[in-house]
């Protein structure tokens, strides 16, 4: 019998794994061949790629119906992150393809990123350094400066990464409101917050708005026109989940017409921003979909990936599954 083969598809634009795949051969050792290929999308996938028995995807690299239907011998698809909105899931299923998500690594990172971007918007960190980097001051944005304490922080979405950035917010001083609506009843006593039952009771509330939902047919676009009015003009929108969970137009409208105090994005729809009126936003902070980046968040979503392929290639049992498939 051959030696099985895991393939990992990186992304041609930004690959985020190294050429040797280290981390990835010191779980899988010799269990299993390892191959490596960069792709822009799945037009580009090799014959090679195709008879894969696992497939380990990065971020951004889509996985289509279309590409889906190429593969010959995979057992499991594993999506390096927590979101798997690149791949489709249903066409998967339909072929018994197993889809995994490496839900657990990065909540602190991303936690941590989505309270830094508040913070910076709350103490306007980065209009004061350039002012202050022009030999002299006059603090121009004093009337955005808050107190933290008198702050309501809104939540939408109280998952793992949630839970983690409302214990944070709430350790600083702010008031932490959050929405669920899939949450059982008691979340909020076990964690401390309040809870909002619809989403225009928190947008109502919220001084900030920090989003950690998934990217779903149910979640796309939740915040647009209609949303943001709700918010107070002195909000700030924070957003380290998925870009189309905020309609991109609507958001920049609202920072351009004053309608929005501020917004911190980490990701973006149709990312990364697509011209200089775009990246020009008045009081917008834009980092590069990183904020699950660091160096020990990697290793760790790196390692769980490659013991999920390594399952897979054994015909063993199956971590985060997200599609059902349970072969």
């Amino acid at each position: 019998m051959s030696q099985p083969h895991i393939a990992i598809i990186d992304w041609t634009t930004s690959p985020q794994g190294d050429p040797d795949s280290t981390i990835e051969r010191e779980i899988i050792g010799s269990a299993a061949r390892i191959s490596r290929t960069l792709c822009e999308t799945d037009a580009d996938l090799t014959d090679e790629v195709c008879e894969a028995n696992a497939i380990i995807i990065w971020h951004n690299m889509p996985l289509t119906a279309k590409g889906i239907a190429r593969l010959k011998n995979c057992r499991a698809i594993i999506r390096n992150g927590v979101g798997f909105d690149s791949v489709d899931v249903n066409a998967a299923r339909e072929r018994g393809i197993a889809v995994c998500n490496v839900p657990d690594y990065g909540t602190e990172e991303v936690a941590d990123h989505a309270i830094a971007l508040a913070m910076a918007l709350c103490r306007q960190i980065l209009p004061l350094d350039a002012e202050a980097k022009q030999l002299g001051w006059n603090i121009r944005v004093t009337p955005k400066l808050r107190r933290l304490s008198a702050l309501t922080f809104g939540i939408v979405g109280l998952g793992r990464i949630g839970t983690a950035t409302a214990l944070r917010a709430k350790a600083l001083g702010f008031r932490v409101v959050f929405h669920d609506p899939y949450l059982p009843n008691g979340a909020d006593k076990a964690v401390g917050i309040t809870r909002c039952r619809s989403l225009d009771e928190l947008l109502a509330q919220a001084d900030v708005l920090s989003l950690h939902c998934p990217l779903n047919e149910e979640t796309r676009y939740l915040i647009s026109e209609r949303e943001l009015a709700l918010l107070k003009p002195t909000s700030f929108v924070v957003n380290t989940a998925r870009g189309a969970i905020i309609k991109k137009t609507a958001i920049l409208a609202a920072l351009y017409d004053g309608r929005l105090a501020g917004a911190g994005l980490d990701v973006i729809e149709d990312e990364p921003l697509r011209s200089e009126e775009e990246a020009a936003a008045p009081n917008l902070i834009a980092t590069c979909h990183a904020a699950f980046c660091s160096v020990e968040s990697k290793i760790e979503m790196r390692s769980t990936s490659a013991r999920i392929a390594l399952a897979a290639v054994r015909n063993e049992p199956l971590e985060n599954i997200v599609n059902g498939v349970r072969s």
